[in-house]
């Protein structure tokens, strides 16, 4: 049993290690459900080989509430090229603050613990597409459910 979890941890230790080819800087859209805001602007930045900040801004407007919400996230990035070239994994930890107006109603200020898990391809021209999943938890002022968005992102890099 003890050789086991050594092998698993020696066999964990190499995928985190695996240096990444992370773009810079990113920029596109998160395409959600509405759990979430729905359409985001979505912004990464690469803090080094295996780690990066995402800023993702989402507004809505209609007839019956106004809202935004600017969510950050910290994500660790993992190699999946023994899969195929330009595959990677990624999960991170971060927050949202936005505000909601309802009509007839005063707007509400509100924070939220973010969570991600998700999988990505970078194409050898500067595309990456995305696939992911944002567990939200209202903190302050917040629906305290846990609420799960599902969401594809598109991403000039460069």
């Amino acid at each position: 049993m003890k050789k086991t979890i050594f092998t698993l941890g020696l066999l964990l230790a190499g995928f985190a290690t695996q240096a990444q080819d992370l773009s810079k800087h990113a920029i596109g859209l998160r395409l959600g459900d509405n759990d979430g805001l729905g359409y985001e602007i979505s912004y990464q930045r690469a803090l080094s080989d295996a780690n990066r900040l995402q800023f993702d801004l989402g507004i809505r407007s209609s007839d019956n509430v106004d809202a935004y919400k600017l969510s950050g996230v910290y994500q660790w990035v993992w190699d999946l090229s023994s899969l195929a070239d330009g595959f990677n994994w990624f999960a991170g930890a971060g927050a949202g603050l936005g505000t909601i107006e309802t009509m007839g109603s005063d707007s509400e200020t509100f924070i939220n613990a973010a969570g991600t898990v998700g999988i990505e391809y970078n194409f050898e021209f500067p595309l990456q597409l995305s696939l992911d999943t944002r567990p939200e938890l209202g903190i302050i002022n917040g629906n305290n459910d846990l609420s799960l968005e599902i969401a594809l992102g598109a991403r000039y890099k460069f």
